[in-house]
């Protein structure tokens, strides 16, 4: 796995089988989570609630619904801080089964988190970081355009070949009773789960082995806030930074021209996005 894409998943996510192959929780190896709970309330106004599972971690809510999970594990550990989305599998071993054989790397698991989930991490053919979960997951979490409060992007070298990876992988057109849909837009590929966008795979140039994280293969977690610029205001206040150029070694896509958009680490070098928040059906 990339040195800095490496996370521990947290909190106990819960979908039925409707939403296997679907993304179903966001995670952050923190080293200290008051810390990173001061940072991520300050910047995306989240609220938190405290849990356990072996290990102490703070769930992230945004108006009462879940969004993402922290853990102080990246001291303990000796892991960057990252973020990493997970996706819902069935059989979390069959996953890393075909991860492997289609010439993924898995780097953790299949491990067992109680009550009765189980995890895995892994790398796909260009080095970009993702994790399974099979268990449940929280119901209310919600992910995807208009109005959920994060949606997930992957900057890769070819989006197609990388559909036909996690398409294989994650069963995409073969599970959730046929709710996936998988369409080829221009030089991008969109994952939708009832109609709605819940990830994008975009095709661009990335370097593997870059010095800068932000150029490798990577999932972009990127969240959605009322008012970007008071967003990154507040991440420079309390010790964050803002990517020059943000991906693709400069170049800019069409919706990062009106500064909708801008990509950010966090004190510790999570990497992650800025949006506006849209008004819309879910």
């Amino acid at each position: 796995m990339q040195d800095d894409e490496e996370v521990v998943p947290v909190s106990g996510p819960t979908t039925t089988g409707e939403a296997v192959g679907a993304p179903c929780w966001l995670s952050l190896s923190a080293r200290d989570l008051e810390a990173a709970e001061r940072f991520y309330g300050a910047v995306l106004g989240w609220k938190f609630l405290r849990g356990g599972q072996g290990h102490e971690y703070a769930v992230g809510e945004r108006g009462g619904v879940p969004v993402a999970g922290i853990a102080p594990v990246a001291a303990e550990l000796a892991v960057p801080v990252a973020w990493t989305a997970f996706f819902s599998v069935a059989d979390a071993d069959a996953t890393v089964a075909r991860i492997r054989e289609r010439g993924g790397t898995v780097g953790v698991g299949p491990v067992a988190y109680p009550p009765d989930g189980r995890a895995a991490l892994a790398t796909d053919r260009e080095g970009a970081a993702f994790g399974v979960w099979e268990g449940r997951v929280e119901t209310r979490w919600r992910v995807g355009e208009h109005a959920a409060p994060a949606w997930l992007e992957l900057h890769t070298r070819d989006a197609f070949e990388a559909a036909v990876f996690y398409g294989e992988v994650l069963r995409w057109t073969e599970g959730a009773a046929g709710r996936l849909e998988v369409s080829y837009e221009q030089d991008k590929v969109v994952l939708r789960r009832d109609g709605v966008a819940v990830a994008r795979l975009n095709s661009g140039p990335v370097e593997s082995a870059s010095p800068r994280p932000q150029l490798r293969p990577r999932w972009l977690v990127r969240f959605r806030v009322p008012d970007p610029e008071a967003a990154t205001a507040a991440v420079l206040a309390h010790g964050g930074v803002v990517v020059p150029g943000g991906l693709w070694g400069g170049v800019r896509g069409p919706e990062d021209a009106d500064g909708r958009r801008v990509v950010v680490r966090d004190p510790d070098g999570a990497l992650f996005a800025l949006e506006a928040a849209e008004d819309g059906p879910e």
